[in-house]
C-alpha cells in the first residue's frame, strides 16, 4: 500500500501474546502486525474475543498475569521534548520498569471502556488527574491543579471548577467518559488508545463522545487506536481500519477501501450483518455464521476457514495464508493470493 500518510508513531511487528494455562497455551494475540501514523485514527475492529484488547494492553505493557508477549516488537517513536525523536521496543521493556512507566500516561494514554472501574471511588476526579500530571511533569500542586481544570474544560465538563471535586460515583455516565478523557489527555500524549469507550453509554451521548474525540484529534494532531466492534463508529471517526480475528489481522486498509471493497470473507460477514435503513421490515438480520471457537481448540490453517463460505478445501484448513499487500489493501486470504506462512517450530 503506497498511501500518502503521515509518520509513523507505532509499529506492531509480529505481536504474539500468550497466556500459558493448565489446559494448555491461549494465544490471545498470534502474529499481529500494524502501523500507526502520525495524526491518524486507526480502528481495530472485531467480534468479541478476537484479541483487540490484549493487543493494546500488550502496547502498554499492561497484559495481567499469566499473560505475555512471547515475540514481535512494539517500536514506540518517542518525541518528548520536540526536537530529538527515541526509538523504544516497548515489548522488551520490563512491565513495571522505569522506561514503560514515563511511557505509559506520559507518551500513551488509555481511555478505558468502563470509566467507573478505572476512577477510584475514594478520591475525587480532580485529585486523581492532578496525581497523574504531577506524576509525569515537574510541576507544583497548583499549576497540576490549573492543568487539570484546563482539561476538564476542554473535553466539555460543565462547571469544571465545581466537578473537580466531585467523585466519579456522582457523575453521569456521560460525564464519567469526559472525565477520564480528560484524565488521558493531562500529559499531553501523543498515542491514545480507546478501548470501547462508548459501550456503556446511550447513543446521544455516544454521538457526543465521538465528535470530542474528533475535535480533540484534530486540535492536538495525537494519533488515535480506537478499539471497537461497532463499524458504524469506525465509519464516522476512523482513517484506517484493522480487522482482527482470533488473534491475526484479517485485513487492513483505509476506511473507505476496505468499507466499499472488502476483500476478505470476515471483513464482507461483518459488514454484510450491520443493519441498514432500507432493511426489509420483520426479516431475520443477517449474522456471521457459526461462533468463535474456544481458544484452546484453533483450527488448523486460516482460523476463519470453519465459518467461511469461501474457504478452499485441502488449501485454507491446512495454512495459514500472509497479511500480503492486494491492491490498495492488506489481506490474509488465499482466495487473493498464495503465500502461506510457515509454520511454527
Amino acid at each position: 500500500m503506497n498511501e500518502d500518510r503521515g509518520d509513523v508513531v507505532l509499529s506492531v511487528r509480529n505481536l504474539k501474546t500468550h497466556f500459558p494455562t493448565d489446559d494448555g497455551v491461549v494465544k490471545a494475540v498470534d502474529g499481529v502486525t500494524f502501523d500507526l501514523h502520525q495524526g491518524e485514527v486507526l480502528g481495530v475492529v472485531g467480534e468479541s474475543g478476537c484479541g483487540k484488547s490484549i493487543t493494546m494492553k500488550s502496547v502498554m505493557q499492561l497484559v495481567g498475569k499469566p499473560g505475555r508477549i512471547v515475540d514481535g516488537q512494539i517500536l514506540f517513536k518517542r518525541n518528548r521534548d520536540g526536537t530529538n525523536t527515541e526509538e523504544v521496543d516497548i515489548a522488551k521493556l520490563r512491565t513495571n520498569g522505569k522506561k514503560i512507566r514515563e511511557i505509559r500516561g506520559g507518551d500513551i494514554a488509555l481511555i478505558p471502556q468502563e470509566p467507573m472501574a478505572s476512577f477510584s471511588p475514594l478520591h475525587s476526579i480532580g485529585s486523581q488527574i492532578v496525581e497523574a500530571v504531577m506524576l509525569h511533569q515537574d510541576v507544583s500542586k497548583q499549576e497540576a491543579k490549573r492543568i487539570a481544570i484546563e482539561k476538564l474544560n476542554e473535553v466539555g465538563m460543565p462547571s469544571a471548577e465545581q466537578r473537580f471535586d466531585a467523585y466519579s460515583w456522582q457523575l453521569s455516565g456521560g460525564l464519567r467518559q469526559r472525565a477520564i478523557i480528560a484524565l488521558a489527555l493531562a500529559c499531553n500524549p501523543s498515542i491514545l488508545i480507546a478501548d470501547e469507550p462508548t459501550t456503556a453509554i446511550d447513543v446521544t451521548t455516544q454521538a457526543q463522545i465521538l465528535e470530542l474525540l474528533k475535535r480533540l484529534q484534530r486540535e492536538h494532531g495525537s494519533s488515535i487506536l480506537f478499539i471497537t466492534h461497532d463499524l458504524g463508529v469506525i465509519a464516522q471517526l476512523a482513517d484506517h481500519v484493522v480487522v482482527m480475528y482470533l488473534g491475526r489481522v484479517m485485513e487492513q486498509g483505509a476506511v473507505s477501501d476496505v468499507f466499499t471493497h472488502p476483500r476478505h470473507p470476515y471483513t464482507r460477514a461483518l459488514l454484510a450483518s450491520i443493519p441498514s435503513l432500507h432493511s426489509e421490515p420483520r426479516i431475520e438480520l443477517p449474522t456471521v455464521a457459526g461462533g468463535i471457537p474456544h481458544p484452546l481448540q484453533r483450527p488448523n490453517g486460516c482460523p476463519f476457514h470453519p465459518r467461511c463460505p469461501d474457504a478452499i478445501p485441502g488449501t485454507c484448513d491446512v495454512a495459514m495464508p500472509k497479511l500480503l499487500d492486494v491492491e490498495q489493501s492488506k489481506v490474509a486470504c488465499f482466495l487473493h493470493h498464495d503465500e502461506a506462512e510457515e509454520a511454527d517450530a
